[in-house]
C-alpha cells in the first residue's frame, strides 16, 4: 500500500513539472507585446498560470513561464481569439518555497480578421 501511494505522488510531481501543454486551437493563438491594430476586436481579459505551493518547487522556471503562456494561449482561444496582448507577468514564491513556485501572465485576448 505504502508503494503504491509513494508510485502515486511520484506520478503527481513528475506531471507538475512538466509545462501545460497547448489545445489544438491553442497553438494557433499569437502572443504580442504590443496592442494590435484597431481592426482588431477585443474579446477580454485572460489570465494564465502554472505552478502552486506543491508542485512549483519541482517545475523548472523555464517550465512555469511555457506552462502560463500556454494556459493563456488555450483561454483565449476558447474565448474565441487569435492574439493576446500580453500585458504583465508575475512570479510568485509560496511561503516555505526554494523559489518561484507560481508563473502568471496576463493579456487581453484578440480576435483579428
Amino acid at each position: 500500500m505504502v508503494v503504491k501511494i509513494g508510485a502515486a505522488v511520484s506520478i503527481l510531481l513528475l506531471a507538475g513539472c512538466s509545462a501545460i501543454s497547448t489545445t489544438p486551437e491553442g497553438k494557433s493563438v499569437e502572443l504580442v507585446t504590443e496592442k494590435p491594430p484597431g481592426s482588431c476586436k477585443p474579446l477580454g481579459d485572460v489570465v494564465g498560470s502554472q505552478g502552486n505551493w506543491f508542485t512549483g518547487d519541482y517545475t523548472s522556471n523555464k517550465n512555469l513561464l511555457i506552462g502560463a503562456r500556454n494556459d493563456l494561449r488555450n483561454k483565449a482561444a476558447e474565448m474565441g481569439g487569435n492574439y493576446v496582448w500580453v500585458q504583465d507577468s508575475s512570479n510568485t514564491n509560496a511561503w516555505g518555497s526554494k523559489g518561484t513556485s507560481n508563473t502568471t501572465v496576463l493579456g487581453v485576448v484578440y480576435h483579428c480578421e
